[in-house]
């Protein structure tokens, strides 16, 4: 166990230094057990959504207008002029998911799929994708930080839901997934049946996390800020699984060859890019750059770059409009 730690941290080294997996020094902790992360919730505080809003369609976003404009040429007192104005784009993204958003241990610049993804829209936006201020953020921070505008989209796999819908604006769908466990092998948990009474551990804030706290089996739900201190959990042995995403879930496994990812998919997870509530022009601005991306290859070179591991590149997700 210390060996797998040990050569996960390795690999990890600039991610945890920068994230929020980080130890604790806290003297109370049990004699001869490893404290846990910091800010871990356990068990975590689970809370649901109320009645979703009538005829909503998660995946249907705003319908891009006419052709992109020019970089640096955008359409005046539009929210995209306010950002060329300013400089640069500020986007939301996480530092500690490797293949989407970690510190490259080479270069100690941020690097992954939905880094060069929010890099596309800076480059439509100013002619130079390097154009980007990134802001790393927890799960939990997603729609709090576009609430209060302090980012200007955020990139961080959130998935569409109708609940999200009435707080922000998404971007049509750029990642398709499906929430699955990953365990240590030989753990002789085949699917979420056999959760009965163990902890499984996913972000605060996510859908994942209540998933797991409504599963028919029971399990106790874990909470963290990343979903890499989850990965630490498991090596320490204090959680039995992992519930997330699985493409984030084979990027973990690929971390660590001593787990696996086990059990069917039991949810539809569309990932976008959100925005504040009342930044539409921006959203179909987005949604233009996704169309271009998709039809001239870039999505899948993007895809083929950084998550060829997951298997053979598939086709981009098809948008779907509400206009």
């Amino acid at each position: 166990m210390t060996r797998r730690i040990a050569t996960a941290l390795t690999v990890l080294t600039l991610l945890a230094a920068c994230g929020s997996a980080r130890e604790t020094s806290d003297p109370a902790a049990p004699s001869g057990r490893v404290p846990p992360p910091v800010g871990v919730e356990d068990p975590a505080k689970v809370t649901f959504p109320s009645a979703q809003p009538p005829n909503c369609v998660p995946r249907a976003s705003y319908r891009p207008q006419g052709a992109l404009p020019a970089p640096r040429q955008m359409p005046a007192g539009s929210t995209m002029a306010s950002i060329v104005q300013r400089g640069r784009l500020i986007v939301g993204v996480d530092q500690n998911a490797y293949l989407f958003g970690f510190r490259d241990p080479d270069t100690g610049q941020l690097a992954g799929f939905e880094i060069e993804i929010a890099k596309e829209v800076a480059r439509a936006l100013f002619g130079d994708p390097e154009a980007v201020q990134f802001r790393a953020i927890t799960t939990a921070d997603r729609i709090p930080v576009l609430e209060r505008k302090e980012v200007d989209m955020v990139v961080r796999t959130m998935t569409m839901t109708c609940e999200r819908w009435q707080q922000i604006t998404f971007s049509t769908e750029y990642l398709t997934s499906r929430q699955r466990l990953l365990v240590n092998k030989g753990s002789g948990i085949d699917g979420f049946e056999d959760l009965g009474g163990k902890k499984v551990c996913a972000t605060k804030g996510s859908t994942s996390i209540r998933v797991i706290a409504s599963a028919p089996s029971k399990p106790i739900p874990v909470g963290t800020d990343s979903t890499l201190d989850c990965l630490i959990l498991l090596q320490q042995a204090q959680v039995d699984a992992v519930s997330t995403i699985d493409v984030l879930l084979a990027a973990l496994a690929a971390q660590d060859p001593a787990t696996e990812i086990t059990g069917a998919g039991i949810t539809d997870e569309p990932s976008a890019i959100g925005v504040p509530k009342a930044h539409v022009d921006f959203a179909r601005f987005i949604n233009g750059v996704f169309e271009r991306i998709r039809a001239d290859g870039t999505w899948a070179a993007i895809y083929t770059r950084w998550l060829h591991r997951l298997g053979p590149t598939p086709a981009p997700p098809a948008p779907q409009y509400q206009d």
